[in-house]
């Protein structure tokens, strides 16, 4: 093959929100999308099968001669991607990598915090697994960490009524709903990979003296890092500046979909995994 892009993966859409930040960030480089669109959502699955899923995925994206890819999903993430890297690497794959999007910000989170109370805001899925909790506590032990599950946010953004009257409602019970764990979270993580779409409106609950993170900065920056201090890993990437885009769904609805999240018309191709 010609090109060696970088694999970013996500269960559907919401990844191109962190593809975005890292094209911004890093535009020399090819990529390659893959949203598994026709077994989304991932959330409200069992351990193995998002494992499962997951794998095959990435196996895909190994295929198609990806030396480097990134779990654009947090679901992904929390369920899959430790077995991936210990388990299935050494294996199928040894030198190449496979990354996700949470101790990327679990790492600098502590940073932005004065008071050490943090809230993070995701899926019932990221929420329930405890990764965001465990992943902060190991780099800042020190942080006080609270959760709140947004169930219905995710489906906001996908039928585009995230700016709509509507959304206010649900928007402001989550923000209320963390805020009352305590009066001293000063950061609020947006842990899900739609919820930049939702941005504008969670700021109007929250008060100018709280930070919000939104996670596909904080991962671009991770991934020019790492690649900087990887070059064994970056000399593997080819630097064409092509961006292709595959979905396991209907093409159709994938393009109208993801012009919200990437911010301009993408023309996708479908696979069968």
């Amino acid at each position: 093959m010609s090109t060696a892009p970088i694999g970013i993966f996500d269960s559907g859409y919401g990844g191109l929100t962190v593809m975005k930040e890292i094209v911004k960030n890093l535009p020399e480089y090819d990529y390659l999308y893959l949203g598994d669109n026709a077994r989304a959502p991932y959330g409200g699955r069992s351990f193995d099968t998002i494992y499962q899923y997951t794998r095959q995925c990435v196996e895909y994206l190994f295929d198609q001669n990806c030396h480097l890819i990134i779990l654009a999903c947090n679901t992904a993430s929390a369920k899959a991607l430790r077995n991936i890297q210990q388990k299935d690497l050494p294996n199928i794959a040894p030198d190449r990598r496979v990354l996700g999007v949470i101790r990327p910000t679990a790492e600098v989170i502590g940073r932005y915090s004065k008071t050490g109370h943090v809230g993070v805001l995701g899926t019932s899925g990221t929420v329930n697994s405890n990764s965001y909790v465990m992943e902060i506590r190991q780099q800042f032990p020190e942080l006080t960490v609270y959760q709140e599950a947004c169930p219905m946010w995710v489906p906001l953004v996908e039928n585009q009524e995230y700016d709509s009257d509507g959304a206010d409602y649900f928007i402001q019970q989550h923000i209320d709903g963390i805020l009352s764990q305590s009066p001293k979270i000063d950061t609020l993580l947006l842990a899900c990979t739609h919820y930049p779409l939702l941005l504008d409106k969670i700021k109007t609950y929250v008060g100018d003296d709280i930070t919000i993170l939104s996670q596909g900065e904080i991962v671009a920056k991770s991934l020019d890092d790492y690649l900087q201090r990887h070059p064994e890993i970056a000399e593997k990437c080819t630097t064409g500046r092509s961006k292709k885009f595959l979905t396991t769904d209907s093409t159709d609805d994938f393009d109208d979909h993801a012009k919200f999240f990437w911010g301009k018309e993408i023309a996708s191709e479908f696979i069968d995994l």
